[in-house]
């Protein structure tokens, strides 16, 4: 559960009641910001991309997570971070999702249930392995938790709804891109380039086609997440090249509006295996 704290302004000496923010962790667990008692608050002269985000690990799962750091507007008009208590996960729990992908030492290749599928599925014939790809999309939705994204009300709540959906796809090590792009703000997991554009235009064929070079040079797959839609051009370039394109509703949820991202939004990622 959520914890509401004390906080003070150091710039007036207000003191806030303040409740920590609670995430939704990929396994559907809430994650809430363990807010640190002994720290005080800092207000906000200047914003670094890093400085607005903290590693959190969810107490369910293991999992760590980046997350917006927590903020308060004070009366005075300061804006204060508000300290979270970094570190790890709880006892005996770190690294669990990557102890639960991994094989088992003591178990001989062939062994496992998803060995003997796999060997089922290369025997059987092209119609029995369409039926069962569509069973296995069938089961691969059925199986991850709904998605609960954050109201969008400014352009950080767009990057959360993004970085939020792409931990519900299965990627992994959501963070901030290396390369900045042209327009909005990129960010980037393991195998994928994603670029959240904020602003109320379409985004253009050459923002598509700068993201797809962007992903070329570091051998990437990308998506691209846009407010206010894509124009006609863009989306068929991004047709042609094969990149998922969605739209994100003020809700926070991203709404595929062409194939590749039906596909992806129905199945997931395979960029999350080991």
């Amino acid at each position: 559960m959520a914890e509401t704290v004390p906080v003070r302004c150091p710039a007036c000496h207000r003191e806030h009641r303040y409740t920590a923010p609670v995430y939704p962790c990929v396994c559907g667990a809430p994650v809430p910001l363990p807010v640190d008692r002994h720290s005080a608050a800092t207000p906000v002269s200047h914003r670094v991309w890093q400085d607005d985000w903290v590693t959190v690990c969810c107490a369910s799962c293991g999992r760590s997570g980046e997350w917006p750091r927590p903020e308060l507007g004070c009366a005075c008009g300061a804006v204060l971070r508000v300290p979270v208590a970094e570190g790890r996960g709880p006892a005996g729990r770190d690294g669990a999702a990557d102890r639960d992908t991994a094989a088992d030492p003591d178990t001989a290749p062939g062994d496992t249930a998803a060995d003997q599928d796999a060997e089922a599925a290369r025997k059987a014939t092209p119609d029995a392995r369409d039926a069962a790809a569509a069973t296995a999309i069938a089961g691969a939705r059925a199986a991850r938790p709904p998605f609960r994204s954050v109201t969008i009300r400014t352009a950080l709540d767009t990057v959360t709804a993004t970085a939020l959906y792409l931990r519900w796809l299965g990627y992994r090590d959501v963070r901030r891109a290396d390369q900045r792009p042209p327009s909005g703000i990129g960010l980037a997991a393991r195998g994928v380039l994603a670029q959240v554009d904020p602003a109320v235009r379409p985004a253009t064929l050459r923002d598509v086609e700068c993201l797809w070079l962007t992903a070329m040079t570091e051998s990437a797959d990308c998506l691209y997440f846009s407010l206010g839609g894509y124009a006609n051009d863009a989306r068929a370039r991004a047709d042609a090249l094969g990149i998922p394109l969605f739209v994100l509703d003020l809700t926070g949820t991203p709404r595929p509006v062409n194939a590749p991202a039906d596909a992806l939004d129905s199945s997931g990622t395979k960029k999350s295996a080991p």
